[in-house]
């Protein structure tokens, strides 16, 4: 799970990265809407993942310890997208939702991203 722990970590620099250029563009552009979208559906995807990954260090340890198998949190991953799509439904005047839906997949193209690289350099 080092592995897993090291991704999260990327993420996380991504993350922080991805938000400052968020808040310059809701600062000097025109587009306030839909780069407060994309910081909020990028913080909620990013808390996703920080969710997946302590749940599977514990499914990991239960494993080990040959105990019960518990769920992977799927549905409080699923809650937090739809709180996050419930922000911008319920702020239109704050929040873009297809940005925010965007940012929400965005921590997954981060992913993907990281993995393609660790490929192409390991092989």
């Amino acid at each position: 799970m080092l592995d897993l722990h090291h991704i999260f970590a990327v993420q996380k620099r991504a993350l922080f990265f991805l938000l400052a250029l968020c808040a310059l563009g809701w600062g000097f552009t025109s587009y306030q809407t839909i780069f407060a979208g994309i910081a909020i559906g990028a913080f909620f995807g990013t808390y996703n993942f920080w969710i997946l990954v302590r749940r599977m260090d514990k499914f990991d340890r239960s494993i080990s310890e040959g105990k019960k198998i518990g769920s992977l949190g799927t549905m409080l991953r699923f809650g937090s997208g739809v709180a996050a799509v419930a922000i911008a439904i319920s702020l239109p005047n704050y929040f873009h939702l297809i940005s925010t839906v965007i940012g929400l997949m965005i921590p997954y193209v981060f992913l993907f991203i990281e993995r393609f690289v660790s490929h192409v350099r390991n092989h």
